[in-house]
């Protein structure tokens, strides 16, 4: 597995605060588009909505593209770093399972930044599910299958 040279600085100063609002991106290992078919995709969007229900967070917003996501969430009662190995091994469990592969499914680690209050919601939701939009896979945003806001 190839050493990320940067992945130290991922951790470093980490903070989670429930209530707190957070925009989360984590990436496919080695950049493999793992999710350009919708069904496995939707097992990513299976493991946000798991992590609703489980009452670790609330989705605001999420992109699902071919070899990452970005997943804007409110904190419930955990940690960033739990809730994000909790919904990345999910993924995995269920893409692995689902496709017969074996192996791990995302790069070590993931980003975080948190959102501060005076920052426009709606104008972050439309930045991120407009990803597919300036990645040239589709020319509508409403073309793309992997996406939801709550303000949209």
């Amino acid at each position: 597995m190839p050493k990320l040279r940067h992945a130290h600085r991922l951790r470093h100063g980490r903070y989670s605060e429930s209530g707190q609002i957070y925009l989360l991106t984590a990436v496919s290992l080695n950049r493999e588009p793992l999710f350009r078919e919708f069904r496995n995709g939707r097992l990513v969007v299976d493991a946000f909505r798991a992590a609703e229900q489980e009452g670790a967070a609330t989705s605001l917003a999420f992109v699902v593209m071919p070899d990452h996501f970005h997943w804007l969430i409110e904190l419930q009662n955990t940690r960033l770093s739990k809730l994000m190995a909790r919904t990345k091994s999910r993924a995995a469990v269920m893409l692995n399972r689902s496709t017969g592969r074996q192996g791990a499914v995302w790069q070590p680690g993931f980003h975080d930044r948190a959102i501060r209050k005076e920052e426009d919601l709606p104008a972050v939701a439309r930045y991120i599910v407009a990803n597919p939009l300036r990645a040239g896979l589709v020319d509508k945003v409403g073309n793309y299958p992997l996406w939801d806001a709550v303000w949209l």
